[in-house]
């Protein structure tokens, strides 16, 4: 595999850095042009290979953009223009299980999406990607595979449920989604993986267990969650998020 794109968010902002310090690699930061407006891309590239990194929460000024106002249009259409083999979405997320302690990442299998904004690339006419199996298989393994190595084990089936944000949710909205299948709760993926899939491009997800969801701390159901801490938690992720990568782009674990 020689092109993949990137998509990620919260303790990510440096992780173009990161990877090209795992790998001998140069840096370059390009902008893509879209309808949607413009898009920052960090261009990793080694000597036969190119990843492409996107920051979701990218904005002209110095604040980030909040999860319910990304254009989400923009961010995938940007990371499609690159002719990437494969999408990564790297996406911080509350756990629900205890399999996933905060630290943990796993390996996405399905969405469970009830939010009620649209998203597509096609309000003229009619189209209808399938959606059975969001994520690509084969690409999923290698990196549940790699994590299994790094960090001892890897949560491969994991449901995430999408929210919409930007406060995070309540106990009960958590229990009412974990009855309904979720182990872990996001604000971006769900707009991202029905984009991608309109693509055709093989999709991967990343998923950053960066705190326990409300109410689930173990022994503190009154726990608070403080962005601050969960935004250092996830960047403590980086470097496992780039052994992920760099298995994809060889092939090997």
């Amino acid at each position: 595999m020689n092109r993949i794109a990137v998509l990620c968010g919260t303790g990510m902002s440096a992780f173009s850095t990161a990877l090209s310090s795992s790998v001998e690699a140069t840096s370059e930061l390009i902008v893509v042009e879209s309808e949607w407006g413009e898009v920052p891309i960090n261009v990793v590239s080694t000597a036969n290979a190119e990843v492409f990194v996107i920051d979701r929460h990218h904005s002209p000024g110095e604040s980030r953009t909040p999860p319910h106002t990304i254009e989400h249009r923009a961010n995938v259409h940007a990371a499609s223009s690159c002719k990437p083999d494969l999408l990564v979405s790297v996406n911080s997320v509350g756990s629900i299980i205890e399999t996933m302690p905060p630290g943990t990442i796993g390996v996405g299998i399905g969405i469970l999406d009830l939010s009620e904004k649209p998203w597509t690339f096609h309000d003229e006419d009619a189209f209808h990607s399938d959606r059975t199996n969001p994520f690509d298989d084969l690409y999923s393994e290698i990196c549940a595979q790699t994590l299994t190595v790094k960090q001892g084990s890897a949560p491969p089936r994991v449901v995430v449920a999408q929210c919409i944000g930007p406060q995070f949710e309540s106990p009960h909205e958590i229990d009412a989604l974990e009855r309904l299948g979720a182990n872990v709760v996001g604000m971006t993926l769900g707009p991202e993986q029905r984009l991608v899939s309109e693509t055709g491009i093989p999709h991967v997800s990343l998923l950053c267990s960066s705190n326990w969801a409300a109410g689930r701390t173990p022994g503190e159901p009154d726990a608070e969650i403080d962005h601050e801490s969960v935004d250092s938690m996830a960047s403590n992720m980086r470097d496992l998020v780039s052994h992920c990568i760099i298995a994809l782009l060889s092939g090997e674990v």
